[in-house]
């Protein structure tokens, strides 16, 4: 740790080399700079580098190590962990770089490190193109993508990382790196569900796939309904194409149009099915949903950018989350999951979501360091509730969800739907074969483990 001399020069130094702002404890905006999405998570970092380019983020890194603190990375900051802030280290704040470039006739695009999923969507929805997103709007692209990246599309064009094809990245060192498949291949592995074990990802090009038309069936049931209606999306997702997707769930009512006053703010069990095609297409998919009895109905075309936002979270907001992997969705299953809505705490945000694979997941190359691509289905506890005298219940109810679904659980898991659980789920979420090379890796590029804020790769 520097003398507090040394510290004070290099933090003066920062303010005025950083193109950026600079925030330390007691300026005016620090608190509002380190507030994260999950307002669970309260961090007092040392230092808070708002880079507004490349050069920032280079400038950012060496103060950090120059001074021994220890760095965390923010895009979005979505992560349910909060890692996109310490105590008493550095934050490199990407907020600032956030555009987006299209190059419809490469049907790629770059985007810089803090954008988020609505920078991208809003790009590139006026060419007709779209990627593989998360299913929040808020998300940072960066981070969705380097954990892997899974969303609406999917099922039809792959994981995000399926999707990459380059990524600008900034070493512990400070060094500018780039990576792709002929340019550091192994570095260009490891991005691929690796996380920021191995740098700050200040640009990522990723690939897009045509996208004219986009379509939703969002159907509201009673409750009690739950297991036919599960069992009906199970088969209507099973038996239709790739451009099927969407998401089966039990949540609190919300104060919505859409909703039946006499639905708000009471357990519902509700269907997503999405569509990238066509509404003829969708309408003949969501026949059998449509023919249980249903309280409300949503279907025909939507803008993908907008679906995006349906199920948007405000900040602020206290967030716990997990997720099991699942060998398949039985009927014995579905009992369990219906059965467990019924302690699900009602009314906050929180949502008890089935969300299907299969198509280009399963499809998709198998050397990339996200195992979870195999399994068929993924159980997904998201809990979100206002009051912290709620915290006990809602941390429970989530781990509730994830012993029920052991029994059907490949033991695999997508790390940007969990929190921090520890060094065996990191292993579980890369690969156990994998977890090793991505030690050596994370040795040659960070032998330090100065990127240690994430679902951490320790150097071998």
């Amino acid at each position: 740790m520097a003398s507090p001399s040394k510290a004070g020069a290099a933090l003066t130094a920062l303010r005025e080399d950083l193109t950026g702002d600079v925030f330390a404890p007691g300026d005016w905006g620090y608190d509002e700079a380190r507030a994260v999405f999950n307002a669970m998570i309260d961090r007092r970092p040392a230092v808070i580098a708002q880079c507004v380019d490349e050069d920032d983020v280079v400038r950012a890194v060496r103060f950090a190590r120059d001074l021994d603190l220890k760095v965390a990375v923010r895009g979005g900051g979505h992560s349910v962990a909060g890692m996109a802030v310490n105590d008493a280290g550095v934050v490199v704040d990407l907020r600032h770089m956030r555009a987006v470039t299209v190059d419809p006739a490469a049907e790629a695009v770059r985007i810089a490190g803090g954008a988020t999923m609505s920078d991208l969507d809003r790009a590139t929805q006026p060419h007709g193109l779209a990627t593989t997103g998360g299913r929040a709007s808020t998300t940072g692209v960066g981070g969705f993508v380097l954990g892997g990246g899974t969303g609406w599309l999917d099922r039809c064009c792959g994981l995000a990382v399926d999707n990459l094809l380059g990524v600008e990245l900034v070493t512990a060192d400070g060094e500018r790196v780039h990576a792709n498949a002929d340019e550091n291949p192994d570095l260009f592995w490891a991005l691929h569900g690796g996380g920021g074990n191995f740098g700050i990802a200040t640009a990522l090009t990723l690939e897009l796939h045509e996208l004219p038309e986009f379509c939703i069936a969002l159907v509201l049931y009673l409750p009690h309904s739950g297991p036919e209606v599960v069992r009906t999306y199970r088969d209507v997702i099973t038996a239709g194409p790739d451009e099927a997707g969407g998401t089966v769930l039990f949540l609190t009512g919300p104060p919505e149009d859409f909703v039946p006053p006499h639905l708000v703010g009471t357990l519902v069990c509700a269907v997503l099915l999405t569509y990238a095609g066509a509404e003829g297409g969708l309408r003949k998919l969501a026949e059998p949903l449509l023919a249980l009895p249903h309280e409300a109905e949503i279907v025909g075309a939507m803008p993908y950018a907008d679906v995006q936002c349906m199920i948007d979270v405000p900040p602020g907001m206290r967030n716990h989350w997990s997720a099991e992997y699942l060998t398949g969705v039985t009927d014995d299953f579905v009992d369990v999951f219906c059965a467990r809505s019924r302690s699900m705490p009602v009314p906050t945000g929180t949502q008890h979501a089935l969300f299907p694979q299969g198509g280009a997941i399963a499809a998709g190359p198998h050397t990339y360091p996200v195992p979870f691509r195999d399994a068929p289905w993924v159980v997904h506890p998201f809990g979100i509730w206002e009051d912290a005298a709620d915290d006990e219940r809602c941390v429970q109810w989530v781990r509730d969800v994830r012993a029920d679904a052991r029994p059907w659980s490949t033991g695999d898991v997508y790390l940007n739907f969990i929190g921090d659980e520890g060094a065996e789920r990191v292993v579980a979420g890369v690969g156990a074969e994998n977890t090793r090379r991505l030690g050596e890796l994370k040795r040659r590029y960070d032998p330090d483990n100065v990127f240690r804020f994430n679902h951490n790769i320790r150097p071998l």
